[in-house]
């Protein structure tokens, strides 16, 4: 039996698509479950759901508890920007109990349909608000903690003295990560009495490279030509499937430039780079967005800002991989020192970014 909702079908348990904007939503269900009819429900950025970082990081956590509970999955995959409203209708109209939306880019667009539609519980990751409405649960990190650790890091590592950052658009969930990295390589400096520069990004001007959006990998790879012809011989890229250009053009140059990756461990989610990826920054969207989607199951929805942090492991550093044993183990102390200190306050960060406590 069929089912139309203004638009979207919807078919039993099987995987669904309906014309809507960007890509078609889809619909699966855990099946045989007492939540089958509990439709739970995200919209990516215009990244897409394979992004081997920030949206597939969070969809992660939407399939961790659609497989915990039992529930149905509804899932809208944007295309670009234009298409925030149309797929957070159609989420709307398919009856979703709870919608995630994956990023700041999608604020509005969360607001206006949280608004219209009180029943409904949101999360939102990325987003730091003044005043949370009641039924949005915003998602924040402070991923300028766990950036500062990797930029004492990469200079630390550089031999040519010279790193790079670049990003995907000029939005706090971006440049909060290239503030950490400058604090922390600025850090190295002043604690070893050297003198790495970062290519890419002035955290006092808040200017530098931007790519302008995060789908163009072409644009990323030259971004990212452009700081190793300077010297950097360390990229860290923060732009999503454009930064994958960036690992792209480090791996093109056969030893010589390594790379910091952001959102995911890149090791897992992009393994083709990781021979190149000395370690990545991770954000813990994947549990945020699990926990978020089942307190509206278990009746203990709050939207109280979530902040992840080094100190809850909302952040953090991933493992080196292949680079475990050109690290040296004497710098690894240091990075957790660093990471203690980071928490106890002893070494502020100083980003403006940093998502704060509603």
């Amino acid at each position: 039996m069929k089912k139309y909702v203004r638009g979207l079908a919807i078919v039993g348990a099987v995987t669904l698509a309906v014309a809507a904007c960007g890509s078609k939503p889809t619909e699966d269900s855990a099946g045989g479950s007492a939540n089958k009819d509990f439709k739970a429900c995200m919209v990516s950025d215009s990244g897409g759901f394979d992004d081997k970082s920030f949206n597939q990081t969070s969809y992660a956590g939407l399939q961790a508890a659609v497989k915990d509970k039992g529930l149905t999955e509804v899932k809208a995959e944007s295309k670009s920007d234009n298409d925030y409203p149309t797929n957070m209708t159609a989420m709307v109209q398919a009856g979703c109990k709870v919608i995630v939306a994956v990023g700041f880019k999608l604020e509005d667009a969360t607001d206006k349909a949280a608004t219209a539609n009180p029943d409904i519980k949101f999360a939102i990751v990325d987003s730091a608000p003044a005043k949370p409405i009641a039924n949005v649960k915003p998602l924040g990190f402070n991923t300028a903690q766990s950036s500062f650790q990797a930029g004492y890091l990469a200079a630390a590592m550089s031999k040519s003295g010279k790193v790079g950052t670049f990003g995907g658009i000029k939005i706090p969930p971006v440049t909060i990560f290239m503030d950490g990295f400058a604090e922390g390589v600025r850090y190295y400096n002043q604690a070893k009495g050297k003198n790495v520069q970062v290519l890419g990004w002035d955290d006092a001007k808040q200017s530098g490279l931007f790519t302008g959006d995060f789908e163009d990998k072409a644009k990323g790879q030259n971004t990212a030509q452009n700081l190793i012809t300077q010297g950097a011989d360390i990229i860290f890229p923060v732009a999503g499937p454009s930064g994958l250009g960036g690992l792209q053009a480090a791996k093109a140059s056969n030893g010589k430039v390594n790379a910091i990756w952001v959102d995911t461990d890149g090791c897992e989610s992009a393994a083709e780079y990781c021979s190149v990826l000395i370690t990545s920054v991770k954000k813990g969207m994947d549990v945020a967005v699990q926990d978020a989607v089942v307190s509206v199951v278990d009746n203990k929805f709050d939207n109280s800002q979530f902040i992840g942090t080094l100190d809850n492991g909302g952040t953090s550093l991933a493992p080196f991989h292949e680079f475990d044993s050109k690290v040296p183990a004497e710098l690894k102390t240091e990075l957790e020192t660093l990471k203690a200190d980071i928490i106890s306050g002893k070494v502020p960060v100083a980003s403006k970014a940093q998502p704060k406590a509603s």
